[in-house]
């Protein structure tokens, strides 16, 4: 049994290490990104089993992501590889010294051919947690129906499904994410928000209201993202809150996606709401003090780093 199966699309991603803008001779840092595949590796380093189902290109960015995601644990075994189209790219600069900025080159990239036929029944129904984010049904309406397609499964099956909203301005605007995305907020066990994603489709007021309206739509838990403010989660009817924890942020991409891993791993671990929202801050804390989407992510063993002095001798 796999305990977590999440889809979606990666990418090759291009980060500029000096601040200022793209120009000839800038150096920068190759590595891969995906909301999706960053929970996948995230959930694994916590010591459990994860797969991700997506579709690079035959290419050396393609070979790059699947290597580096079998090195992470990551079943890879229902990717495909479409040889007619390239894997998309991400390009990040850091336009000053503390305002990023992302572009991506993913339209008619093989992410996009994602659809229902390369989510594998099995794999889905023998999962613990299905886990989605609103970014693949962005992407085309065959990477909507194939997350349409899997969470009928789990629904069937009785796979946990976690949402997290994810919402990118870039792809769709709030009408469009709103009308898209509800019917799977009403299906979701788990739903992930920042308080303006719970406004696409609740009226936002105080934290924990939200996330009781969001709870109304169907989740039996709803967490709330507050960046530098921590999270709250509403479960089965129960608030917990937990600050976040103090580390020093070089690089904020990604840290919600390694916030949602360390919460998921905590729900895959049975431990109590108050411990998954600790993992998960933890997580987020590593993620944000580390450049890249995933590499900063912790294992289970070194969660007490943050704790204590600077230096571990």
């Amino acid at each position: 049994m796999t305990d977590l199966v999440t889809l979606g699309e990666a990418m090759l991603a291009v980060s500029l290490t000096e601040p200022g803008p793209l120009s000839p001779g800038a150096t920068a840092r190759l590595s891969f990104a995906g909301a999706e595949a960053t929970v996948a590796i995230g959930v694994g380093r916590q010591g459990h089993k994860s797969a991700w189902t997506g579709v690079v290109g035959a290419d050396a960015a393609g070979t790059m992501i699947l290597t580096a995601l079998r090195a992470e644990g990551v079943d890879v075994s229902h990717v495909r590889t479409d040889a007619s189209r390239p894997t998309g790219l991400m390009l990040r600069q850091r336009r000053t010294s503390d305002r990023t900025l992302a572009s991506y080159y993913r339209k008619g990239q093989a992410g996009c051919g994602l659809g229902p036929e390369d989510v594998d029944p099995e794999l889905v129904s023998r999962a613990r947690i299905l886990h989605i984010t609103g970014i693949t049904p962005a992407l085309g309406p065959a990477p909507l129906e194939a997350v349409r397609h899997a969470v009928a499964i789990a629904r069937t099956t009785g796979t946990t499904i976690s949402l997290d909203i994810n919402y990118r301005s870039l792809l769709w605007s709030p009408r469009e994410a709103a009308d898209t995305l509800l019917p799977l907020v009403r299906e979701a066990d788990v739903v992930f928000a920042g308080l303006d994603e719970a406004g696409l489709f609740v009226e936002a007021g105080g934290v924990a209201d939200t996330a009781r309206a969001l709870a109304r739509l169907g989740p039996q838990q709803c967490v709330i993202k507050l960046g530098p403010d921590g999270a709250l989660a509403l479960v089965d009817g129960e608030i917990f809150a937990q600050a976040a924890v103090p580390v020093t942020a070089v690089d904020p991409i990604g840290a919600g996606d390694s916030f949602v891993a360390g919460y998921l791993s905590g729900l895959l671990d049975g431990a109590p709401p108050a411990d998954r929202l600790r993992t998960a801050a933890i997580c987020g804390a590593f993620s944000v003090s580390v450049p890249g989407d995933w590499e900063g992510l912790p294992r289970r063993s070194e969660g007490a780093l943050l704790d204590g002095d600077d230096v571990r001798r």
